[in-house]
């Protein structure tokens, strides 16, 4: 979902009515001006202006000066908006564990779980390095799908899931590769196997069976091989994976009539 479809969805809460009329040239007086001119013109200088920091803290103002009115947690949404399109994620999520705290069943509930699941995802880093966001944006992202089933954010929050569990099950292949080149066979093992039985769905799985039957075979467990080689062939018959598991397994059976020919 790009800025501009998120900046379309948040444009729906705001007052059609009142949009627009309240362009003033000034900053208003937060403690005499009805909320939902507050409410507007830090709305546009958000979208129109893209003065992040002035609009957040109108936003602000109104939870502040009218905490009861409809108006404060719309206004707390746009400011953990906000805060999201200026990066600034741990003060966004603070913003919205406070709505969510405030407004369980509020109308804009679901947006606020989605949003700070985005705060999340957004930050997730290189396969190399450690992925603690990506954790934390698969917790935050279920939580969307379990709560909002039938929303919009739960279908992109299952996409986003499926793309969380790929890179995981990259930094369990990144790290394995690794623990392989330096020969710690069996930490190179478990990592392979992880990535068959918690990522299934992933583009990983493949690679993890071939790197499993190479890695039963320097170890000597051909039988294992074997199975993980026949696994690979069975769920990708025509993928490059099997291909080089096979002429690997055919390598080895070579080797062993060689080697009962010579006795």
């Amino acid at each position: 979902m790009t800025f501009l479809q998120r900046a379309r969805i948040l444009l729906c809460l705001s007052a059609p009515a009142v949009f627009g009329a309240c362009a003033l040239p000034e900053p208003p007086n937060p403690e005499t001006t009805p909320p939902e001119i507050l409410y507007n013109r830090a709305l546009d200088l958000l979208i129109k202006n893209k003065e992040y920091t002035k609009a957040g803290n109108e936003f602000d103002a109104i939870e502040r000066y009218y905490p009861y009115s409809r108006w404060a947690p719309r206004a707390q949404i746009m400011l953990a908006f906000t805060y999201y399109v200026k990066k600034e994620y741990d003060d966004a999520i603070v913003v919205l564990d406070r709505f969510i705290q405030l407004y369980p069943g509020n109308t804009y509930a679901a947006y606020a779980y989605y949003l700070k699941a985005l705060c999340y995802y957004d930050q997730i880093s290189d396969v190399r390095r450690d992925q603690k966001m990506t954790v934390a944006a698969l917790e935050a992202l279920q939580q969307v799908v379990t709560r909002f089933p039938l929303t919009d954010y739960a279908k992109d929050a299952a996409v986003k899931i499926e793309l969380a569990n790929d890179h995981l099950a990259g930094k369990e292949m990144s790290v394995g590769r690794f623990y392989l080149r330096q020969g710690m066979h069996l930490a190179a093992m478990n990592r392979f196997i992880r990535v068959v039985k918690e990522y299934q769905t992933t583009d990983h799985v493949q690679e993890a069976l071939y790197r499993l039957t190479e890695t039963y075979l320097i170890l000597g467990l051909t039988e294992e091989a074997q199975k993980s080689a026949a696994v690979l062939g069975y769920n990708y018959p025509s993928g490059k994976w099997y291909r080089k598991a096979y002429n690997l397994m055919k390598k080895k059976t070579n080797l062993a009539l060689n080697e009962t020919k010579k006795e």
